[in-house]
C-alpha cells in the first residue's frame, strides 16, 4: 500500500546532481519542511480525490520512515524507509504517518484543498 521509488539521476558533476521524475499532475503543490523527530500525516484517504489516489510525495532531502496500515484490515501493515530523493506513493485506505528521521523537505503533489474532503483521521 506504500511504495518508495528512487528518483532517477540524470547526472552528477562538481556542482551536485540532477534528478528527474514523471507526473501527470498539475496545479498547486505543497513544499513542507519538517524537523527531525516530527510526525506528519496520521490520516488516510478513501480515494475520492484524484490527487490522493494515490497520494504522491517526494522526499527531497533527508530520511523518513513511513508507517502505515490498511484501515479495512489492520492486520495488513508495514514500514517503509525513504532516503532522498525518493517518490513515495500511498494508496487509498492506507492510514499513514511520515516520521522525519532527519530534517526533511517534502514536495507533495497536490494542493491543501485537494484532499480536504477526502482526509480521515
Amino acid at each position: 500500500m506504500v511504495k518508495v521509488i528512487p528518483v532517477k539521476k540524470a547526472g552528477e558533476d562538481e556542482r551536485g546532481s540532477t534528478h528527474y521524475f514523471d507526473t501527470e499532475r498539475t496545479g498547486q503543490f505543497i513544499i513542507a519542511y519538517r524537523k527531525a523527530g516530527s510526525a506528519s500525516g496520521r490520516h488516510y484517504h478513501k480515494g475520492t480525490a484524484a490527487k490522493k489516489n494515490p497520494e504522491q510525495i517526494i522526499i527531497m532531502s533527508g530520511e523518513a520512515t513511513i508507517n502505515w496500515y490498511d484501515v479495512r484490515d489492520t492486520s495488513v501493515s508495514g514500514t517503509a524507509k525513504a532516503t532522498a530523493p525518493a517518490l513515495v506513493e500511498i494508496q487509498a485506505w492506507a492510514w499513514h504517518e511520515v516520521m522525519a528521521d532527519t530534517d526533511i523537505v517534502v514536495f507533495e503533489m497536490n494542493a491543501l484543498e485537494d484532499g480536504k474532503e477526502d482526509t480521515y483521521r
